[in-house]
């Protein structure tokens, strides 16, 4: 029988029941061909109508090779075999894309340390490896189509991941297959639909929490703390920052650098940005500056980079001592922008300090600014923005109020 169910087992141990299709044609001209592979739709129907599809594709003379591998991926499953049994030489077509888990090495070493920071390498590298690889990491990369995206996607769902979180995995598996075609190693690449994922949330200090953090702070922690609520620095960029960036007489400061797993690099967007500061961060600094003086504004012993990992610490010990939850250095960054979209603050200019690359992630804070879609509608009824309630006057020809 060419079609049946086939038990497998992986090197686990655990057993997969699958559907397979198993079809030996003999050709007009003696030729005998065998084509195996796993079922696309796994119940019994629909691989019988597929097993019609592909003696009628034999007997027209059109299967090729790559039709095959449509097969779902069944880990430890048979592959797909287009074997010519008996009768003349022929060969079918063969793929010439590379394997997935090959061309996984090469986007790596190739076009993401080149292109990208260490950060988002290692990102790439992990979800590569635990993630995109056991998925599809024996498919050449001609094979993969949007059934197999869908049903990577389902698998993750089903294991409870964030849609978020899948969709990290779904770009860089795009990123991935644009670079193969860009390299002329496939032809096309399949469309991928992102899940639907909800705003992220994110924590700030209100205005007396913030107070109480700095005014409880670890002393020799508390300039760097002030600096990231006052400036919206990233902990990257307070570790990398150097006092030939700072400029005490004019109030501001500018972020050049950024470190990320132990490498000093560009910040996040890639360019520079010049920070003001607020007379609490300008005063801070200047009494800080007799006590650090080397080359880094915040630094170990003999004037080595912190280390990252054990910044969380001193933070915790701060909030614990000013009565607060645990929270990390980045809330301290959305509390920088919280605080000036509260305080009516144009979100260009929130962006601008932020350093977002784009608008669209400067307007998560938008909802807190109190009195702005209030104040743009009541121009409707002639009121001046940021009146409550004051009418715009009128002006008569003659240059009174009517």
């Amino acid at each position: 029988m060419s079609v049946r169910q086939t038990t497998q087992k992986d090197r686990h141990g655990r057993a997969s029941t699958f559907w397979m299709i198993d079809v030996l044609y003999t050709h007009p001209d003696g030729r005998r061909e065998r084509v195996r592979r796993v079922a696309r739709i796994q119940n019994r129907r629909e691989a019988l109508r597929e097993e019609r599809e592909i003696i009628h594709a034999l007997g027209a003379g059109t299967w090729q090779k790559e039709k095959a591998s449509e097969a779902r991926e069944i880990p430890s499953a048979a592959p797909v075999v287009v074997s010519m049994v008996a009768g003349p030489s022929s060969t079918p077509a063969v793929s010439t894309a590379p394997l997935f888990r090959d061309f996984a090495k090469e986007f790596l070493n190739t076009y993401a340390s080149t292109n990208n920071k260490p950060s988002e390498v290692g990102s790439k590298r992990m979800i590569l490896r635990v993630h995109l690889t056991p998925a599809f990491g024996a498919m050449r990369l001609d094979e993969i189509d949007i059934e197999h995206v869908e049903r990577f996607k389902a698998a993750k769902l089903k294991k409870k991941l964030a849609a978020k979180t899948i969709n990290n995995h779904l770009t860089v598996l795009h990123r991935l297959l644009a670079v193969a075609r860009e390299w002329k190693k496939i032809a096309h690449t399949p469309p991928i639909k992102w899940l639907k994922a909800p705003e992220p949330e994110f924590d700030f200090l209100t205005f007396e929490e913030a107070d109480r953090l700095i005014a409880h702070a670890v002393p020799e922690w508390r300039t760097m703390i002030v600096l990231a609520v006052r400036t919206g620095m990233r902990l990257g960029e307070l570790l990398a920052l150097r006092w030939e960036d700072v400029d005490l007489q004019n109030g501001r400061l500018v972020v050049r650098r950024s470190v990320a797993q132990g490498v000093v690099g560009t910040p996040k967007s890639g360019r520079k940005r010049e920070i003001p500061l607020s007379q609490q961060a300008l005063e801070t600094l200047q009494a800080h500056r007799e006590a650090s003086p080397g080359a880094l504004v915040f630094s170990r012993e003999r004037g080595a980079m912190l280390d990252k990992a054990k910044t969380k610490w001193p933070l915790w010990t701060s909030c614990k001592r000013a009565g607060l939850r645990r929270i990390g250095w980045h809330v301290l960054r959305h509390t920088f922008a919280s605080h000036l979209a509260m305080r009516g603050a144009p979100l260009k200019a929130v962006q601008e300090l932020l350093g977002h690359a784009t608008m669209e992630m400067t307007m998560r804070y938008a909802h807190l600014s109190p009195d702005a879609r209030r104040d743009v509608v009541r121009l409707l009824d002639g009121e001046a923005p940021g009146g409550h309630g004051k009418t715009v006057a009128k002006q008569t020809g003659e240059g009174g109020e009517e």
